[in-house]
């Protein structure tokens, strides 16, 4: 039990979806700004946005539960978080979400600023959500075939969603930028751990290409 009272199977979900929804935030605030074509923030609407993206969510959560084995409580975090309700976009959440990659400008809004930052949130957050995504599907222990051809519809999805990389860019992003460092001899990934990453990743590489 947790020092709240929940089982620990319980807690461990909660955290895994969190890790898997925060990026979440970033792929759609990116998508909505993307959509604009100007990239200025007074013409960014996430109302208009996701009431055009329904599909693209609907697949995106549908995939993530299969994979990830979450219930009804834990995918509900992806609504509480507040990122699939409509909200302002801002300057500094587009900072947030690139990793603060171009520092405080003085024209930190300038369209130019803008976009770029788009190009980079969409690569880390993207990277990310699908890390968090495999990360919570091998921890469920959801066969790798199944689970991987949920997470492909999922970061197809997700890519739509955000205007930016296309999946096997983002396939290659998190192979060097995660799975190198959980198949490393050093990890703290069991020999078990491994060899369900090293699954996923066939599955995804075979759906995706290299």
């Amino acid at each position: 039990m947790t020092g709240d009272g929940r089982p620990v199977e319980e807690f461990t979900a909660e955290l895994l979806a969190r890790e898997v929804f925060g990026p979440l935030g970033g792929v759609v605030e990116i998508g909505a700004v993307n959509a604009t074509g100007t990239w200025r923030l007074a013409d960014v609407s996430l109302g208009d946005f996701l009431d055009g993206r329904g599909a693209e969510v609907d697949v995106l959560l549908a995939g993530v539960r299969s994979a990830c084995a979450f219930d009804s409580t834990t995918m509900s975090i992806a609504w509480d978080l507040g990122w699939l309700r409509p909200h302002d976009v801002t300057a500094a959440s587009l900072l947030l979400w690139s990793g603060g990659l171009t520092g405080v400008p003085a024209e930190l809004e300038s369209p130019a600023v803008v976009r770029h930052m788009c190009r980079v949130g969409a690569d880390l957050q993207l990277t990310r959500l699908l890390h968090a995504s495999v990360t919570a599907a091998v921890t469920a222990r959801t066969e790798a075939k199944r689970g991987a051809r949920a997470l492909a519809a999922v970061l197809t999805a997700a890519c739509a969603l955000s205007g930016g990389p296309r999946p096997s860019d983002v396939l290659r992003l998190w192979r060097v930028a995660h799975l190198v460092h959980v198949l490393r001899p050093g990890s703290d990934a069991s020999d078990a751990g491994r060899s369900s990453f090293r699954a996923y990743e066939h599955v995804l590489t075979a759906t995706f290409g290299d």
